[in-house]
Protein backbone atom coordinates (compact mmCIF):
# COMPACT_ATOMS: atom_id res chain seq x y z
CA UNK A 1 0.00 0.00 0.00
CA UNK A 2 3.10 2.80 1.17
CA UNK A 3 4.73 1.57 -2.32
CA UNK A 4 1.42 1.91 -4.75
CA UNK A 5 1.12 6.16 -3.12
CA UNK A 6 4.58 6.30 -2.89
CA UNK A 7 4.49 5.68 -6.66
CA UNK A 8 1.61 7.70 -7.14
CA UNK A 9 3.30 10.27 -5.67
CA UNK A 10 5.60 10.26 -7.93
CA UNK A 11 3.75 10.42 -10.71
CA UNK A 12 1.54 13.05 -9.70
CA UNK A 13 5.38 14.86 -8.62
CA UNK A 14 6.95 14.01 -12.83
CA UNK A 15 3.52 15.42 -14.36
CA UNK A 16 3.47 18.88 -12.11
CA UNK A 17 7.12 18.86 -13.14
CA UNK A 18 6.67 18.32 -17.05
CA UNK A 19 3.88 20.85 -16.76
CA UNK A 20 5.81 23.36 -15.59
CA UNK A 21 9.08 22.15 -18.38
CA UNK A 22 6.32 23.00 -21.07
CA UNK A 23 5.83 27.07 -19.34
CA UNK A 24 9.36 27.11 -18.97
CA UNK A 25 10.15 26.29 -22.89
CA UNK A 26 7.31 28.39 -23.56
CA UNK A 27 8.44 31.30 -21.77
CA UNK A 28 11.69 30.91 -23.28
CA UNK A 29 10.17 31.08 -26.83
CA UNK A 30 7.86 33.71 -26.75
CA UNK A 31 8.74 36.29 -23.99
CA UNK A 32 9.61 39.51 -24.92
CA UNK A 33 13.08 41.20 -25.01
CA UNK A 34 14.74 44.06 -25.01
CA UNK A 35 16.05 45.63 -29.07
CA UNK A 36 18.08 47.98 -29.87
CA UNK A 37 16.20 51.11 -30.64
CA UNK A 38 15.79 52.04 -34.05
CA UNK A 39 15.14 55.66 -33.36
CA UNK A 40 16.32 57.49 -30.98
CA UNK A 41 14.19 58.23 -27.71
CA UNK A 42 13.48 62.28 -27.36
CA UNK A 43 11.46 62.53 -24.44
CA UNK A 44 12.75 63.46 -21.08
CA UNK A 45 13.88 60.19 -19.37
CA UNK A 46 15.54 60.94 -15.55
CA UNK A 47 17.42 57.74 -14.29
CA UNK A 48 17.25 57.55 -10.28
CA UNK A 49 20.26 55.43 -8.24
CA UNK A 50 19.42 54.87 -4.70
CA UNK A 51 23.17 53.71 -2.92
CA UNK A 52 23.59 53.06 0.22
CA UNK A 53 27.44 51.80 0.67
CA UNK A 54 28.17 51.13 -3.47
CA UNK A 55 31.37 52.54 -3.07
CA UNK A 56 32.39 49.36 -4.71
CA UNK A 57 29.67 49.07 -7.53
CA UNK A 58 28.25 52.49 -8.11
CA UNK A 59 31.04 53.41 -9.91
CA UNK A 60 30.86 51.16 -12.73
CA UNK A 61 26.82 51.82 -13.29
CA UNK A 62 27.66 55.22 -13.21
CA UNK A 63 29.95 54.63 -16.06
CA UNK A 64 27.56 52.43 -17.65
CA UNK A 65 24.87 55.09 -17.55
CA UNK A 66 27.07 57.65 -19.32
CA UNK A 67 27.86 56.25 -22.21
CA UNK A 68 23.82 55.51 -22.73
CA UNK A 69 23.26 56.01 -26.68
CA UNK A 70 19.85 56.68 -28.01
CA UNK A 71 18.25 59.21 -25.41
CA UNK A 72 18.63 62.71 -26.46
CA UNK A 73 17.27 63.80 -23.09
CA UNK A 74 18.65 61.64 -20.44
CA UNK A 75 19.23 62.87 -16.66
CA UNK A 76 20.37 60.79 -14.09
CA UNK A 77 20.36 61.43 -10.07
CA UNK A 78 21.86 59.55 -7.73
CA UNK A 79 21.35 59.27 -4.18
CA UNK A 80 23.58 58.28 -1.16
CA UNK A 81 21.21 57.08 1.20
CA UNK A 82 23.86 57.85 4.43
CA UNK A 83 26.41 55.74 3.03
CA UNK A 84 29.81 54.98 5.37
CA UNK A 85 31.97 53.90 2.70
CA UNK A 86 32.68 57.14 0.62
CA UNK A 87 29.92 56.15 -1.66
CA UNK A 88 29.21 59.52 -2.74
CA UNK A 89 32.65 60.41 -3.62
CA UNK A 90 32.84 57.33 -5.46
CA UNK A 91 30.01 58.44 -7.62
CA UNK A 92 31.71 61.74 -8.17
CA UNK A 93 34.87 60.94 -9.04
CA UNK A 94 32.64 58.46 -11.89
CA UNK A 95 30.20 60.97 -12.94
CA UNK A 96 33.83 62.94 -14.20
CA UNK A 97 31.86 66.12 -14.33
CA UNK A 98 29.24 65.11 -16.62
CA UNK A 99 26.31 68.05 -16.61
CA UNK A 100 24.00 64.87 -16.68
CA UNK A 101 24.94 63.23 -13.79
CA UNK A 102 23.93 64.58 -10.34
CA UNK A 103 24.86 63.05 -6.98
CA UNK A 104 22.66 64.08 -4.18
CA UNK A 105 23.61 63.30 -0.07
CA UNK A 106 21.47 62.42 2.53
CA UNK A 107 21.53 61.77 6.13
CA UNK A 108 18.02 61.71 6.87
CA UNK A 109 16.94 57.87 8.46
CA UNK A 110 14.06 56.78 6.36
CA UNK A 111 10.63 58.15 8.10
CA UNK A 112 8.98 55.58 10.44
CA UNK A 113 7.26 53.00 8.83
CA UNK A 114 9.23 53.16 5.70
CA UNK A 115 12.15 50.55 4.14
CA UNK A 116 15.06 52.80 3.53
CA UNK A 117 14.76 51.89 -0.30
CA UNK A 118 11.18 53.15 -0.69
CA UNK A 119 12.61 56.02 1.00
CA UNK A 120 15.30 56.59 -0.99
CA UNK A 121 13.36 56.12 -4.42
CA UNK A 122 10.79 58.43 -3.74
CA UNK A 123 12.88 61.18 -2.58
CA UNK A 124 14.45 60.65 -6.12
CA UNK A 125 11.54 61.00 -7.74
CA UNK A 126 11.05 64.19 -5.61
CA UNK A 127 14.48 65.22 -6.76
CA UNK A 128 13.45 64.48 -10.28
CA UNK A 129 10.27 66.52 -10.18
CA UNK A 130 11.45 69.63 -8.62
CA UNK A 131 14.56 69.40 -11.69
CA UNK A 132 12.11 69.25 -14.25
CA UNK A 133 8.23 68.67 -13.82
CA UNK A 134 7.70 67.69 -17.50
CA UNK A 135 9.89 64.51 -17.14
CA UNK A 136 8.09 61.76 -18.62
CA UNK A 137 9.72 58.52 -17.76
CA UNK A 138 11.04 57.76 -14.85
CA UNK A 139 13.86 54.46 -14.39
CA UNK A 140 14.79 53.30 -11.42
CA UNK A 141 18.16 51.32 -11.13
CA UNK A 142 20.07 49.19 -8.55
CA UNK A 143 23.44 50.01 -7.97
CA UNK A 144 24.69 47.05 -8.54
CA UNK A 145 23.34 46.88 -12.04
CA UNK A 146 25.45 46.63 -15.07
CA UNK A 147 23.80 48.38 -18.21
CA UNK A 148 24.84 48.33 -21.91
CA UNK A 149 24.83 51.68 -24.11
CA UNK A 150 21.15 50.82 -25.04
CA UNK A 151 20.10 49.61 -22.20
CA UNK A 152 17.73 52.70 -21.53
CA UNK A 153 16.84 53.76 -24.57
CA UNK A 154 15.73 50.31 -25.59
CA UNK A 155 13.54 49.92 -22.34
CA UNK A 156 12.07 53.60 -23.45
CA UNK A 157 11.03 52.23 -26.67
CA UNK A 158 9.38 49.21 -25.64
CA UNK A 159 7.39 50.99 -22.78
CA UNK A 160 5.95 52.98 -25.60
CA UNK A 161 5.77 50.61 -27.91
CA UNK A 162 3.53 48.12 -25.45
CA UNK A 163 1.38 51.08 -23.87
CA UNK A 164 2.32 50.29 -20.60
CA UNK A 165 3.02 52.34 -17.57
CA UNK A 166 5.53 50.17 -16.08
CA UNK A 167 8.12 47.52 -17.94
CA UNK A 168 10.77 45.53 -15.86
CA UNK A 169 13.26 43.94 -18.14
CA UNK A 170 14.60 41.61 -16.01
CA UNK A 171 18.62 41.42 -15.64
CA UNK A 172 20.56 38.44 -16.03
CA UNK A 173 21.38 37.56 -12.42
CA UNK A 174 25.00 36.42 -12.08
CA UNK A 175 26.03 33.72 -10.13
CA UNK A 176 30.03 32.84 -9.78
CA UNK A 177 30.34 31.49 -6.02
CA UNK A 178 28.17 28.17 -5.39
CA UNK A 179 25.69 29.39 -3.67
CA UNK A 180 24.69 32.07 -5.52
CA UNK A 181 24.80 29.25 -8.57
CA UNK A 182 22.44 27.21 -6.62
CA UNK A 183 19.98 30.05 -5.74
CA UNK A 184 19.91 32.85 -7.68
CA UNK A 185 18.52 31.17 -11.05
CA UNK A 186 15.71 30.55 -9.08
CA UNK A 187 14.38 34.03 -8.91
CA UNK A 188 13.85 33.51 -13.11
CA UNK A 189 12.84 30.16 -12.54
CA UNK A 190 9.71 30.80 -9.89
CA UNK A 191 7.58 33.11 -12.56
CA UNK A 192 9.01 31.57 -15.98
CA UNK A 193 8.28 28.13 -15.01
CA UNK A 194 4.48 28.60 -13.40
CA UNK A 195 3.29 31.73 -15.40
CA UNK A 196 3.08 32.02 -19.46
CA UNK A 197 4.81 35.48 -19.65
CA UNK A 198 2.23 36.84 -22.65
CA UNK A 199 -1.12 35.94 -20.47
CA UNK A 200 1.19 37.61 -17.78
CA UNK A 201 1.80 41.06 -19.52
CA UNK A 202 -1.33 40.89 -21.22
CA UNK A 203 -3.96 41.11 -17.83
CA UNK A 204 -4.16 44.03 -15.49
CA UNK A 205 -4.64 40.98 -13.13
CA UNK A 206 -2.68 41.83 -9.78
CA UNK A 207 -1.72 38.32 -9.33
CA UNK A 208 -0.42 38.18 -12.39
CA UNK A 209 2.13 40.61 -12.32
CA UNK A 210 6.07 40.46 -12.30
CA UNK A 211 8.41 43.03 -11.56
CA UNK A 212 12.07 43.59 -10.64
CA UNK A 213 13.55 46.30 -8.88
CA UNK A 214 16.58 45.80 -10.40
CA UNK A 215 15.40 48.03 -13.34
CA UNK A 216 11.96 49.13 -13.75
CA UNK A 217 11.16 51.82 -16.14
CA UNK A 218 7.93 53.82 -15.32
CA UNK A 219 5.49 56.08 -17.34
CA UNK A 220 5.68 59.14 -15.14
CA UNK A 221 2.36 60.03 -14.85
CA UNK A 222 1.12 56.86 -14.01
CA UNK A 223 3.88 56.58 -10.92
CA UNK A 224 3.09 59.72 -9.44
CA UNK A 225 -0.82 58.48 -10.19
CA UNK A 226 -0.30 55.83 -7.55
CA UNK A 227 1.56 57.41 -5.41
CA UNK A 228 5.18 56.63 -6.38
CA UNK A 229 6.84 54.28 -3.81
CA UNK A 230 4.72 56.12 -0.67
CA UNK A 231 2.18 53.56 -1.73
CA UNK A 232 4.57 50.72 -0.48
CA UNK A 233 6.90 52.45 1.85
CA UNK A 234 6.78 49.46 4.76
CA UNK A 235 6.96 46.76 1.98
CA UNK A 236 9.26 44.36 1.54
CA UNK A 237 8.63 43.39 -1.98
CA UNK A 238 8.01 46.99 -3.23
CA UNK A 239 8.76 46.46 -6.84
CA UNK A 240 6.40 43.66 -7.01
CA UNK A 241 3.56 45.83 -4.95
CA UNK A 242 4.19 48.82 -7.18
CA UNK A 243 3.49 46.76 -10.22
CA UNK A 244 0.38 45.23 -8.42
CA UNK A 245 -0.47 49.15 -7.47
CA UNK A 246 -0.63 49.95 -10.75
CA UNK A 247 -2.85 46.99 -12.20
CA UNK A 248 -5.17 47.69 -9.46
CA UNK A 249 -5.28 51.65 -10.97
CA UNK A 250 -5.84 50.04 -14.44
CA UNK A 251 -2.07 50.47 -15.33
CA UNK A 252 -0.64 48.04 -17.33
CA UNK A 253 2.42 46.67 -16.71
CA UNK A 254 4.93 44.30 -18.39
CA UNK A 255 8.46 42.02 -17.75
CA UNK A 256 10.70 41.41 -20.68
CA UNK A 257 13.76 39.61 -20.98
CA UNK A 258 16.96 41.81 -20.60
CA UNK A 259 19.94 39.55 -21.50
CA UNK A 260 22.20 40.99 -23.39
CA UNK A 261 21.40 44.61 -22.45
CA UNK A 262 20.97 44.33 -18.22
CA UNK A 263 22.61 42.27 -15.95
CA UNK A 264 23.39 42.29 -11.93
CA UNK A 265 25.19 40.40 -8.94
CA UNK A 266 23.40 41.20 -6.47
CA UNK A 267 24.94 39.22 -3.63
CA UNK A 268 28.60 38.40 -3.28
CA UNK A 269 29.22 35.90 -0.22
CA UNK A 270 26.66 33.23 1.46
CA UNK A 271 25.74 35.72 4.33
CA UNK A 272 24.86 38.68 1.79
CA UNK A 273 22.35 36.07 0.27
CA UNK A 274 21.03 34.85 3.37
CA UNK A 275 20.13 38.51 5.16
CA UNK A 276 19.00 39.91 1.48
CA UNK A 277 16.68 36.84 1.13
CA UNK A 278 15.84 36.46 4.54
CA UNK A 279 13.83 40.03 4.48
CA UNK A 280 11.61 39.03 2.03
CA UNK A 281 10.40 35.42 1.75
CA UNK A 282 8.42 35.27 4.58
CA UNK A 283 6.46 37.82 2.76
CA UNK A 284 6.40 35.58 -0.58
CA UNK A 285 3.55 33.09 -0.07
CA UNK A 286 1.28 35.58 2.31
CA UNK A 287 2.22 33.94 5.64
CA UNK A 288 3.73 30.70 7.51
CA UNK A 289 0.35 29.11 6.05
CA UNK A 290 1.14 29.92 2.86
CA UNK A 291 5.03 29.17 3.12
CA UNK A 292 4.74 24.92 4.50
CA UNK A 293 2.27 24.77 1.42
CA UNK A 294 5.00 26.05 -0.80
CA UNK A 295 7.60 24.33 1.08
CA UNK A 296 6.00 20.85 0.83
CA UNK A 297 4.96 21.64 -2.92
CA UNK A 298 7.64 21.86 -4.12
CA UNK A 299 9.46 19.37 -2.42
CA UNK A 300 7.01 17.23 -3.14
CA UNK A 301 7.59 18.06 -6.92
CA UNK A 302 11.57 18.48 -7.63
CA UNK A 303 12.74 16.72 -4.48
CA UNK A 304 10.89 13.67 -4.56
CA UNK A 305 11.39 12.04 -8.10
CA UNK A 306 15.31 12.04 -8.17
CA UNK A 307 14.97 10.49 -4.94
CA UNK A 308 12.36 7.42 -6.60
CA UNK A 309 14.71 7.55 -9.05
CA UNK A 310 17.76 6.63 -6.76
CA UNK A 311 15.85 4.13 -4.00
CA UNK A 312 12.70 2.32 -6.43
CA UNK A 313 12.85 0.14 -9.49
CA UNK A 314 10.33 -0.69 -12.26
CA UNK A 315 7.80 2.20 -12.70
CA UNK A 316 8.39 4.17 -9.93
CA UNK A 317 11.96 4.03 -10.69
CA UNK A 318 11.89 5.23 -14.55
CA UNK A 319 8.07 8.07 -13.10
CA UNK A 320 11.37 9.37 -10.90
CA UNK A 321 13.36 9.56 -13.51
CA UNK A 322 11.32 11.51 -16.04
CA UNK A 323 10.18 14.23 -12.81
CA UNK A 324 13.77 14.67 -12.30
CA UNK A 325 14.66 15.75 -16.20
CA UNK A 326 11.48 17.25 -16.63
CA UNK A 327 12.77 19.93 -13.65
CA UNK A 328 16.53 19.97 -15.02
CA UNK A 329 14.75 20.93 -18.44
CA UNK A 330 12.67 23.57 -16.44
CA UNK A 331 15.34 25.04 -14.81
CA UNK A 332 17.71 24.96 -18.32
CA UNK A 333 14.80 27.01 -20.23
CA UNK A 334 14.92 30.14 -17.98
CA UNK A 335 18.35 30.15 -17.52
CA UNK A 336 19.09 29.87 -21.40
CA UNK A 337 16.47 32.46 -21.31
CA UNK A 338 17.60 34.67 -19.10
CA UNK A 339 21.72 34.88 -19.97
CA UNK A 340 21.13 34.62 -23.59
CA UNK A 341 24.37 34.31 -25.13
CA UNK A 342 26.06 33.29 -22.23
CA UNK A 343 24.50 30.15 -21.57
CA UNK A 344 26.95 27.53 -20.81
CA UNK A 345 28.36 24.30 -19.37
CA UNK A 346 28.01 25.49 -16.04
CA UNK A 347 24.05 26.37 -15.96
CA UNK A 348 23.57 22.87 -17.17
CA UNK A 349 25.32 21.69 -14.11
CA UNK A 350 23.83 23.72 -11.95
CA UNK A 351 20.34 22.86 -13.60
CA UNK A 352 21.51 19.12 -12.61
CA UNK A 353 21.21 19.88 -9.11
CA UNK A 354 18.13 21.87 -9.33
CA UNK A 355 16.78 19.57 -6.43
CA UNK A 356 19.73 20.64 -4.03
CA UNK A 357 18.49 24.84 -5.39
CA UNK A 358 15.25 23.96 -3.65
CA UNK A 359 16.67 22.49 -0.63
CA UNK A 360 18.44 25.46 -0.51
CA UNK A 361 15.53 27.97 -1.29
CA UNK A 362 13.08 26.04 1.64
CA UNK A 363 15.32 26.32 3.62
CA UNK A 364 15.98 30.41 3.24
CA UNK A 365 12.03 30.57 3.51
CA UNK A 366 12.36 28.98 7.04
CA UNK A 367 14.86 31.60 8.15
CA UNK A 368 13.58 34.19 6.78
CA UNK A 369 10.63 33.17 9.01
CA UNK A 370 12.37 32.45 12.31
CA UNK A 371 14.09 36.20 11.89
CA UNK A 372 10.62 37.77 11.51
CA UNK A 373 9.65 35.98 14.66
CA UNK A 374 12.82 37.36 16.42
CA UNK A 375 12.19 40.55 14.94
CA UNK A 376 15.83 40.19 13.64
CA UNK A 377 14.96 41.39 9.84
CA UNK A 378 17.45 44.16 8.56
CA UNK A 379 18.56 45.47 5.39
CA UNK A 380 22.19 47.87 4.65
CA UNK A 381 22.15 47.71 8.70
CA UNK A 382 18.92 49.17 8.84
CA UNK A 383 15.78 47.40 10.55
CA UNK A 384 12.78 46.19 8.47
CA UNK A 385 9.37 48.12 9.52
CA UNK A 386 7.02 45.82 11.00
CA UNK A 387 4.57 45.23 8.13
CA UNK A 388 0.95 46.70 8.95
CA UNK A 389 -1.34 44.16 10.56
Amino acid sequence: MKDRVFARTTATAAVLAAASAAVSEFNSRFMPSLHSPEQDVTESVVVCVPARNEAATLPALIGDLAKQRSCTDLRVIVLDDDSTDGTASAARAAAGGDPRIRVVTSGVAPPAGWTGKAAACAELARLADEDDPTTSLIVFVDADVRLEPEAVAAAARMLRRRGASLLCPWPEQLAESTVERLVQPLLAWSWMSTLPVPLGNATLAPSMAVACGQFMAFDAAAYRAVGGHGCVAASATEDLDLARALRRRGFSTAVASGAGFVRCRMYRSAAELRSGYSRWLWNEFGGPAGSVAAALALTVVYVLPPITALTSSGVARRLGCAGYLAGTVSRMSVRRRETGSRFGVGDVVDAALHPVSILAFVGLVAESHVRRRRGSLSWKSRPMPAPHT
